[in-house]
């Protein structure tokens, strides 16, 4: 066996330095990489962000408006309904007074003794008050 010779030049340690500077470069180079799928994700992300809430904006914006629909049309039928109401209503008191017209022209006497023992009621209760 004979011993091998090594040139001065290329040393385990040069190497060694050369290899980790190797290894560098190609750590920096993945990293440049890595930074710029990374910077491309996040730009994609925001994108794909920016959109979701035009498009809920837009969503809310629709539901508001219907919602503003709705609410009118209920106000419209409550003020129907409520019409409806006062003009039972008035029809009421319109057949009542009709119906009282008719008993005092069928009974004038009974319907004057009425009036006036209820006169007469409500007088001695407002000297009582006093």
């Amino acid at each position: 066996m004979t011993p091998t010779t090594t040139d001065s030049n290329s040393s385990p340690a040069t190497s060694s330095a050369a290899g980790l500077k190797d290894n560098l470069s190609e750590a920096t180079s993945h990293l440049k990489t890595a930074a710029g799928a990374a910077g491309e994700a996040l730009r994609g992300a925001a994108t794909a962000a920016t959109d979701e809430l035009r498009l809920g904006k837009a969503t809310v914006k629709a539901e508001l408006a219907d919602t503003a629909l709705a609410g009118l049309a209920a106000a419209e039928l409550g003020g129907q309904a409520a019409r409806e109401q006062v003009d039972a209503l008035v029809d009421k008191g319109r057949d009542l007074l009709d119906s009282a017209a008719e008993l005092i022209r069928e009974r004038p006497l009974a319907s004057f003794g009425v009036a006036f023992a209820a006169g007469w009621l409500v007088a001695a209760l407002s000297r009582r008050d006093r």
